[in-house]
């Protein structure tokens, strides 16, 4: 069971990789078979190049995959947020900040050690100055004089008398043994640094009557060390000088190589200044310094110079020199803001976490709300806190789950109407007949269509006796439940009335009880019933006709009813109304009319759903309309006749339901 749900596993992941992953992990099975083969193979090189970059792209994407499902949580998504809006830039300001700190403490450090250097190589010239204006007779005594005064200053100083552009003239030390030789003669006077094996010496020469006075002192790590007291470690950088290929003549360059090492590999020349705390830091930072070489002054080079210090270091040696009081403050004053800033901060990520977990609790909350309404909880409600647009937005949830609640409530009340309307729909269509009687001269067919699920029109036709045909029309105020009922009970009524009026007449219509079957009375019979039985604001059109099929006589009367067309040899006539709406007034008086029908007669009844619909333009369909469409296709089918009236309908009105019951009786002359 174990190795079939491994297997089951290995089969659902490697179905979820894509063609790339699928590709590396084939070829890394290559790989590892061809490395355990052929290692020394140049294919096998080729091979993990091509690892490689598949495996960076694999990697890539499994990244991205895993940032997109890390990211899914809201908590995680706005943790993301803050750390791109809020810590990227910080940590991004602190680092320039660092940085700017840095370099700018290097350069304020260099400047320090550059600045005094620049003085102290200054003075050498003052020494030469002096040797400049000694007398010739004491120049031996003078000499010694000059470099035991400066030598407090200089350390290892050693100056030279340089008159051997004179044949008889010779070269003066002081010392007597001079650790470096007599340099190559300038052209002019000057001063500066200059390099040799290694070495670096601040020098000066003057020139008087042809002879050169050159003063020097080694740059010795210690001696650089001490130019700034306190500052820390300052040393040239050991470098190796050598001429360039191809330029052994004078003034040839000379390549530097830097070694990295102090140069002459000295001792740290002063104690390094202790750190004050952990954010006092090393500060090592470099300076270009214009330097000649010792044997080849006319060819200009360039030194590093380096200054190892912290930060307290150079901040001490700043503030070393007091200008005012208020100088003192300036560190304190520091603190004091550092200590508010870093206060400030430690407050709003409280505030940012707390309005975190308020925003992330809430839009959980709301997901537990939305998973337990899937499962069909509609009775869950989510605690409301605060009084923020978060709390309005739970209050809307829950104000929506009650709604829902509500909703389904209805709907199953609906569902339930839904199904005691079709078992209506059902009833209503048994009430309408199924199929017309057959005679002789006449055929009757009618359909209709209700605007909702039970209609509110009314047709029917029976057979009365062998020759004689009875069928009607109506129309009932309203639509839907209350319009179907009262339509069911004006057939039933009209029924009843029919078979109580054929119990009395004779089959001639004129029998010897002197009763007649009269559609006046009919309608009266019916008004006042309808009357009686609903409330008074239900009422309905109504139009009966009885047809005698051996004299072709049809006597109708017409309650309020639209007026039945006769359509003639291609012309139409609107038959008579004989009286107001059923079921409005106990005693209103009916009428009846008679006319004949001769062959290929075609009488047309129908409701107001067909007449009174109107289009986009507020344009109703019209009896006109309705009798040109029933006259062109008057030779068709009685079903298609009303089926191309219906659809003619629907096409003016545009609209996808019906505004109102359509309903159409037809009756034809054979």
């Amino acid at each position: 069971m174990t190795a079939r749900s491994v297997t089951v596993d290995i089969k659902t992941v490697w179905k979820r990789l894509g063609k790339l992953d699928k590709a590396f992990l084939i070829l890394l099975l290559f790989y590892i078979v061809l490395l355990l083969a052929v290692p020394a193979s140049g294919f096998v090189s080729f091979l993990q190049f091509i690892l490689f970059v598949l495996g960076a792209w694999v990697v890539i994407r499994l990244t991205r995959v895993g940032l997109r499902k890390a990211i899914w949580r809201l908590r995680n998504r706005i943790l993301v947020t803050y750390v791109l809006i809020a810590v990227v830039p910080i940590l991004l300001i602190l680092t320039l900040a660092g940085l700017g700190t840095y370099m700018l403490a290097g350069q304020v450090a260099v400047y320090l050690a550059r600045s005094e250097l620049d003085r102290r190589v200054a003075s050498m010239q003052a020494v030469v100055d002096s040797l400049l204006h000694t007398n010739p007779v004491i120049r031996v005594e003078s000499l010694r004089r000059t470099g035991e005064i400066y030598s407090e200053r200089f350390p290892n100083l050693f100056l030279m008398i340089d008159d051997t552009a004179d044949e008889r003239g010779a070269v003066l030390h002081w010392p007597a043994n001079p650790a470096i030789t007599t340099p190559p003669r300038m052209e002019k006077s000057g001063s500066g640094v200059a390099t040799l094996d290694s070495h670096y010496y601040a020098w000066a020469q003057g020139e008087a009557n042809g002879m050169r006075f050159i003063a020097a002192t080694p740059l010795t790590r210690r001696y650089l060390s001490e130019v700034v007291p306190g500052l820390g470690d300052v040393y040239f950088l050991q470098v190796s000088t050598e001429p360039a290929a191809g330029k052994q003549n004078k003034g040839a360059g000379f390549q530097v190589n830097t070694t990295g090492l102090p140069s002459g590999r000295e001792a740290p020349g002063a104690a390094f200044p202790p750190a004050v705390n952990r954010f006092d830091l090393d500060v090592r930072w470099v300076s270009f310094v214009p330097v000649k070489h010792w044997l080849a002054p006319d060819v200009d080079d360039t030194a590093l110079l380096l200054v190892h210090t912290r930060y307290s270091a150079i901040l001490n040696i700043i503030l070393s020199n007091k200008v005012d009081d208020f100088q003192g403050l300036v560190p304190i004053l520091l603190l004091v803001v550092s200590i508010a800033f870093l206060v400030v901060e430690l407050i709003a990520l409280i505030i940012g976490v707390s309005l975190t977990r308020t925003v992330t609790g809430a839009v959980h909350s709301l997901y537990e709300g939305t998973q337990r309404v899937m499962q069909g909880d509609f009775s869950h409600r989510i605690t409301v806190s605060g009084r923020d647009q978060l709390a309005d937005l739970s209050k809307s949830f829950n104000s929506m789950t009650e709604n829902l609640e509500k909703l389904l409530i209805v709907a199953k009340e609906k569902e339930r109407l839904q199904a005691e309307l079709a078992l209506a729909l059902e009833v209503q269509e048994q009430l309408y007949p199924k199929t017309a009687p057959i005679f002789k001269t006449i055929r009757v067919t009618g359909m209709c269509q209700p605007a909702r699920m039970v209609s509110g029109d009314y047709y029917d036709y029976q057979r009365l006796s062998a020759n004689r045909l009875a069928f009607a029309i109506g129309d009932v105020a309203g639509k839907g439940i209350s319009a179907a009922l009262l339509m069911a009970g004006i057939q039933s009524a009209m029924r009843m009335e029919l078979r109580a009026s054929l119990e009395l007449a004779t089959p001639s219509y004129d029998g010897a009880n002197g009763y007649r079957l009269s559609t006046a009375r009919l309608v009266s019979e019916l008004n006042q019933q309808l009357h009686a039985t609903t409330s008074p604001e239900k009422f309905a059109t109504f139009c009966i006709a009885l047809y005698d099929d051996e004299t072709g006589m049809l006597t109708y009367t017409n309650a309020g009813h639209l007026p039945p067309i006769l359509i003639h040899n291609g012309s139409s006539t609107l038959l008579d109304i004989n009286g107001t709406v059923v079921g409005a007034f106990p005693s209103s008086k009916y009428d009846e009319s008679k006319v004949e029908l001769h062959a290929g007669d075609l009488l047309v009844c129908y409701t107001d759903g067909i007449t009174e619909p109107e289009n986009e333009y507020g344009e109703m369909f019209g009896e006109g309309r309705l009798i040109e469409l029933v006259s062109k296709n008057a030779d068709r089918d009685d079903h298609r006749v009303i089926e191309v009236v219906m659809d003619a309908v629907r096409q003016w009105t545009g609209a996808p339901e019906l505004s109102d019951d359509m309903t159409v009786l037809l009756a034809r002359k054979q």
